[in-house]
């Protein structure tokens, strides 16, 4: 990601309950799903014990927007339902970012 700074990154840790239970098939729709939102920039994510999800934002705003989506919300309460024992969402700012690739 090469993006101009300042950004916005929503960082969603979590560790899952036992089962699937449609949790694969709905994470994918949600990444997809936040792609076409307007201020969407980014996504990284990885799990292990415990899960990292990383939306990059334009805006505050763009970030309640994703948050108020519909279909979002549905996934959010099957999230506290069905797929998780534990979560925690941080909204930073990103200032400043650089990398190195070889």
């Amino acid at each position: 990601m090469n993006t101009k700074t300042p950004y916005y990154a929503v960082i969603f840790t979590s560790t899952r309950t036992e089962g699937d239970k449609g949790y694969a098939q709905m994470a994918q729709q949600m990444e997809d799903l936040a792609k076409r939102q307007p201020g969407y920039l980014d996504f990284e994510s990885a799990r292990e014990e415990v899960g990292i999800t990383i939306s990059y934002w334009e805006s505050l705003e763009a970030i309640a927007n994703w948050k108020a989506n519909t279909d979002h919300l549905f996934a959010q309460q099957k999230g506290i339902k069905d797929w998780y024992s534990w979560y925690k969402v941080r909204i930073c700012l990103v200032e400043r970012e650089y990398d190195f690739e070889r």
